[in-house]
């Protein structure tokens, strides 16, 4: 093991950090819930740094670290629904649009061909609208109150955003099966 293998390390804590956030959200410990999620996100700008800055970039990184990013907002948004703080059908609408995009890369890559993932700029906003409702529903649960409307504002900006990137989604990989299948049969 060298220093090359750091940010993947970081992304594997990471990954372990799931169980202790999702649990002190399940026990109501938002101060602490809060505190090993901005770690987590810390730790996820660390090892993209470090990667990026100097080359340590690998195969297993490039799985590692969204497997870890996505098992602690999806960790996150069931134990929240779980306790009620976010509602259970904007829950599942999320884990809906996650589900449909592994499925359809993965019958895109089985049925046709390899592809490099590429996220969309609205898949990027969804992201972190997840994250900062998670951030918000942690702060309101750890502090207090935030202004009226903010965490219902993000509720409907996460809701959009998971819409309109889950649909993009579908819609872009559709039309690349079907030029994929034009070109194949004009052969």
């Amino acid at each position: 093991m060298g220093a090359r293998d750091i940010p993947n390390l970081i992304s594997a804590l990471r990954i372990l950090l799931v169980v202790p956030v999702v649990m002190t959200i399940y026990h109501h410990s938002y101060g602490y819930a809060l505190g090993l999620f901005v770690v987590a996100g810390v730790s996820d700008g660390l090892d993209g740094y470090l990667a990026k800055r100097f080359g340590w970039t690998s195969w297993i990184g490039g799985i590692l670290d969204p497997i870890a990013d996505k098992l602690l907002i999806t960790g996150c948004f069931i134990a929240l629904g779980w306790t009620g703080d976010v509602p259970v059908w904007v829950v599942v609408m999320v884990l809906l649009r996650d589900l449909i995009i592994v499925g359809g890369a993965l019958a895109y890559l089985l049925l046709i061909e390899r592809f490099v993932a590429e996220p969309t700029v609205i898949s990027k906003i969804n992201t972190v609208s997840q994250l900062i409702l998670v951030l918000a529903v942690l702060w309101e649960g750890a502090f207090g109150s935030l202004p009226a409307g903010i965490v219902g504002g993000l509720v409907v900006l996460v809701v959009l955003t998971t819409v309109a990137s889950g649909t993009g989604y579908v819609i872009s990989w559709s039309r690349r099966a079907r030029a994929h299948g034009i070109h194949r049969q004009a052969r």
